[in-house]
């Protein structure tokens, strides 16, 4: 990303320790490959949101089979690319299948270098382990950062703050400081398993690049008829994050996303605590949470194979 143009509807935000700029909402990649949304709709929707102001792109190498980075990639074409900060995300585990993956992705979003790549769905106890293995997928993306094919590395979940605590400490042991780190931040998360009172405050405390998602639980979150959709951006806006990501299907929901930047002003501590008032007795058992309490989000659960093979020594004393 090399230009820095000023937008009167979009604020920019500093991405932690990295030093870059970034818009305060993040354009969604997920919905932008749905097969209801047409490619030229998906490719207008990213455009425009880039022409407006925001500047950064999420994305993830298994998002609807490809299509998603696929039409990224055609919509950043003709100059967009240097326009943006793009961001996308790896399910891989193992050093072999996370390199495969990261060059996929690159071919994919046509482009040489991706600002972001983040470790996809950190779910398990066991996922840092295999992912900070000898022979694992972060060898990979410091070897593609060496090569100059990304250059800054992060992580992402959605289902309990105490693994994404558990991944923070175990790259400790190995050395390794995450530039960004992705996580539901939202009206409701504060009331149970929260993100927001057990991982944010250490994400602070480091200097980590804060992306928050989730803000309406994949709409979930609406339909407990407690909140609107502009407060739960204004939520997750007035807390300590760099990005709040926002999915988008129509020049409809992006207009909204860019009504949620231009009215946000910093929330007084009663003007949060009567939102989370409204909220209390829907979120008390994560009922509209169900990224964190069912399984229907979690696409490496359903894909296994995406995740590569267990570390070689690991393979030696599995059962046959």
């Amino acid at each position: 990303m090399s230009e820095s143009t000023v937008h009167a509807e979009m604020p920019y935000r500093i991405l932690g320790s990295t030093g870059e700029r970034v818009s305060a909402i993040g354009l969604g990649g997920w919905h932008l490959g749905f097969k209801k949304v047409d490619e030229q709709l998906s490719i207008r929707i990213i455009r425009d949101a880039i022409q407006r102001g925001i500047n950064f792109m999420d994305n993830c190498w298994d998002y609807n089979d490809g299509a998603s980075e696929t039409r990224m990639g055609k919509a950043l074409r003709d100059g967009y690319r240097n326009k943006v900060f793009l961001m996308t995300k790896i399910d891989g585990r193992s050093k072999k299948e996370a390199a495969r993956q990261v060059e996929e992705s690159l071919r994919r979003l046509q482009t040489d270098c991706i600002d972001l790549v983040q470790h996809h769905e950190i779910l398990r106890y066991e996922d840092p382990h295999r992912i900070f293995d000898d022979d694992g997928a972060n060898a990979a993306l410091i070897e593609a950062r060496k090569a100059g094919k990304l250059r800054y590395i992060g992580f992402t979940g959605h289902k309990d703050p105490r693994i994404h605590f558990y991944m923070l400490e175990v790259a400790k042991q190995h050395a390794f400081n995450f530039d960004t780190v992705q996580m539901p931040l939202n009206v409701m998360d504060a009331h149970y398993r929260s993100f927001e009172k057990l991982v944010l405050p250490e994400l602070v405390k480091q200097n980590i690049g804060v992306l928050g998602m989730k803000s309406m639980g994949n709409g979930v979150i609406l339909k407990s008829n407690t909140v609107t959709a502009i407060e739960c951006l204004h939520y997750a806006l007035n807390l300590p994050t760099s990005v709040v990501i926002t999915g988008v299907d129509s020049m409809e929901i992006l207009e909204q996303a860019f009504e949620a930047a231009r009215t946000f002003r910093p929330m007084s501590k009663a003007q949060v605590k009567s939102l989370l008032g409204k909220t209390a007795k829907a979120a008390s058992r994560g009922e509209f949470e169900l990224f964190k309490t069912t399984s229907i989000f979690d696409g490496t659960a359903y894909h296994p194979k995406w995740l590569g093979e267990e570390p070689e020594r690991v393979q030696q004393v599995m059962p046959t």
